[in-house]
């Protein structure tokens, strides 16, 4: 197939991932991450994944695509918008992060990829691929990057120059040779607003998380006791500061999900309804919730570790 077709092909795709809601679609070659391998070991090495052993599993898949999808040619990036536009009352109130204001985006996002997969097949042929929205051993950010959708900031997320990086990121991979992509340049330029806002440290090393420091690996991802000494800045699921002070936030655009919006239950929720919250509550705010994660009795030991119970 001569370049000008995979060209029509790639700019096809894109405009298909548009008309189903995706933000930014971005295509680079599959295979193996070569320059991600020492830093993604190293990091391991150096425990800063705290108890998420599973990020320990599947080394190799995540960082070849051919071990996730023989013969594979193409990655193709997406990201999604899930800036809200009513966003939960700050002042002294306790904070779930946006991305967990509503349903669950896998449910939402992976109906999208389905439905874009079985296009791109109907149109193109027999095609292999798999797609993945944060559900496989595979380094979205990295792939969102050499695609061309943005720069992984020093707060270790993809940011773009026109919106921010309020975003869910999922890739479909694909035996399919398609026109690639390239990298753009990072833009964080001096600025340290993500580190100096991190009240826990985790982002002490530019560009590098420390995931066991994290608010939302103490909130979410820890299963024991959290550690006493910790800010949370009465965050009690996930936490957004380090993209909350990034300036290129500034450029967010809400998004136009209508599975996406809170409940209104949800946005009426004061202190004193989180210090209360009993189980019955819970399943009910939290009903397809990427919340229920967490479970009641997680999200009730958050609460009461913030309000130092």
């Amino acid at each position: 197939m001569n370049k000008h077709n995979l060209q029509n092909i790639s700019h096809h795709i894109k405009s298909l991932s548009y008309d189903l809601g995706f933000s930014f679609c971005g295509i680079s070659k599959a295979g193996f991450l070569e320059d991600k391998a020492p830093l993604f070991e190293n990091w391991l090495k150096n425990s800063k994944h705290g108890e998420m052993s599973y990020m320990e599993n599947y080394f190799d898949k995540r960082l070849d695509t051919t071990l996730l999808v023989p013969d594979s040619k193409s990655v193709i990036s997406l990201m999604y918008n899930y800036y809200p536009e009513t966003k939960i009352p700050k002042d002294d109130n306790l904070k779930i992060s946006k991305y967990a204001y509503s349903k669950d985006y896998h449910f939402v996002i992976k109906e999208k990829l389905e439905e874009l997969f079985s296009t791109i097949k109907s149109e193109y042929g027999e095609i292999e691929g798999r797609y993945f929205v944060d559900s496989a051993p595979v380094m979205d950010k990295a792939w969102a990057e050499k695609s061309g959708l943005g720069w992984v900031g020093k707060n270790t997320n993809i940011i773009t120059k026109k919106q921010g990086s309020f975003f869910f990121i999922a890739e479909l991979i694909i035996d399919l040779e398609l026109s690639y992509d390239g990298p753009i340049k990072d833009y964080c330029g001096t600025c340290t607003k993500c580190i100096d806002a991190c009240p826990t440290d985790a982002l002490s090393v530019p560009y590098q998380i420390d995931g066991s420091k994290c608010i939302s690996y103490f909130t979410i991802e820890l299963k024991n006791d959290i550690p006493k000494g910790y800010d949370f800045d009465n965050w009690i699921f996930g936490c957004d500061i380090c993209q909350d002070v990034c300036p290129w936030n500034r450029f967010s655009k809400p998004h136009n999900e209508e599975a996406f919006l809170p409940s209104l239950d949800l946005l009426e929720m004061t202190k004193k309804s989180w210090e209360d919250l009993d189980h019955p509550t819970f399943n009910k705010l939290f009903k397809k919730s990427p919340v229920k994660r967490s479970k009641f009795s997680g999200l009730r030991r958050n609460i009461d570790y913030v309000l130092q119970k």
